[in-house]
């Protein structure tokens, strides 16, 4: 998901990254609060001062991100949960768990522990900010600590609107799971209420647009974007999860696929093959043997002039552990190595014989009559 992310560092075994668009959000806090919130609540400072109550708040902030994610992380590995690492970014920060947790119990208190810690931080700031008046510290120390104190305050209340993949909606999700006993249908439910969030935070960023407030308009717009991919994914990967379950590739694969003899030229591969069957991946069999596959990408490497007089045989791709998989191998993991690899077709093999192929357009297409079956 963020391949883009820098390692900063790790504590305590998690490691902490760092996705190039946190750039983008650090710049436009900085420049927000220096520019806008803190003149407005402290006039007459000079701008050496905002600046540096801007850059010090923007740290502080994501300090404050980086800790909700840790409490996440920490709860989720105490109760079995794998985490890979944190990694901050324009939304924020997300923990990225390894797997799914695997009761409502382990749910609840996972997506409980981030907005229990941005509360507690809200708590510990806002008791700093009034120490700091009662010792006559600089107004400056106790603007920025009272705008730590509000953010941490917003961020919590943010979370916990019960909209999925917020904070709020994972808890939502729990406690439907843990009601009907059927984490499909919790997931489905707490998805659309992300989705009717997203299209509400929308809505508000259009109405923003309208009265002027460009950049918290375009803001709340990318935000619901966000929350909506992100909602219809989660409803996707659990449907996955339960469809998938304890099928092999050799359930879902094509059975006797068109194939071809690699003494077939490459235009009659073209009009007899792709552009009949409009197909685009096939292997190459000769004798009942599978010697590799022909697909757009090795004919794109051929001048179309030459497709006449060039046989199959000349250029096609040969076996190789990337293409070729075990008609015993899990779904699950087949879906795995697409998203890795962003491969998507793929021979089935057992040796060297052919046993069908399969693609990632025949696993959505199964998703799909599953979900229909689901909402007969």
């Amino acid at each position: 998901m963020f391949s883009n992310a820098v390692k900063l560092f790790s504590i305590n075994g998690f490691d902490i990254k760092l996705d190039p668009s946190w750039l983008l959000i650090a710049a436009l806090i900085t420049w927000s609060l220096s520019q806008g919130y803190f003149p407005a609540i402290l006039p007459d400072q000079s701008t050496g001062t905002y600046l540096a109550m801007a850059l010090i708040a923007m740290l502080c902030f994501f300090v404050s991100l980086l800790l909700h994610e840790l409490a996440h992380s920490v709860v989720a590995r105490r109760l079995g949960v794998p985490i890979k690492g944190i990694t901050l970014f324009l939304f924020g920060g997300v923990a990225e768990l390894e797997a799914e947790p695997r009761s409502a119990r382990v749910e609840f208190w996972v997506a409980l522990a981030g907005p229990v810690m941005s509360l507690a931080l809200a708590l510990g700031f806002w008791s700093l900010a009034r120490l700091s008046d009662l010792v006559a510290a600089a107004v400056p120390v106790s603007m920025v600590l009272g705008y730590l104190a509000l953010i941490n305050l917003i961020l919590a209340l943010f979370n916990l609107v019960p909209a999925f993949p917020l904070d709020g909606g994972r808890v939502l999700r729990a406690y439907l799971w843990h009601r009907k006993g059927d984490v499909l249908a919790a997931t489905e439910t707490a998805s659309q209420s992300g989705t009717i969030f997203a299209y509400v935070l929308m809505g508000l960023g259009v109405l923003a647009l309208f009265d002027g407030a460009l950049i918290a308009g375009l803001w709340q717009i990318m935000i619901g974007f966000f929350v909506l991919v992100a909602a219809r994914a989660a409803y996707q990967t659990q449907l996955a999860k339960v469809a998938f379950d304890h099928k092999t590739v050799a359930t879902l694969m094509q059975r006797d696929p068109i194939v071809i003899s690699p003494e077939m030229t490459l235009s009659e591969f073209v009009n007899r093959i792709m552009l009949r069957h409009n197909v685009s991946f096939v292997p190459v069999v000769e004798d009942g043997v599978l010697l590799g596959h022909m697909d757009q990408a090795v004919l794109a490497g051929i001048d179309r002039e030459n497709w006449a007089n060039t046989r199959v045989g000349d250029v096609f791709a040969g076996l190789d552990d990337q293409v070729s998989i075990s008609g015993e191998m899990p779904v699950q993991d087949l879906m795995a190595r697409i998203a890795d690899t962003g491969r998507r077709k793929f021979l089935v093999v057992d040796g060297h014989r052919l046993m069908g192929v399969i693609s990632l357009a025949d696993l959505t297409r199964y998703l799909h009559m599953s979900d229909l079956l689901r909402h007969k």
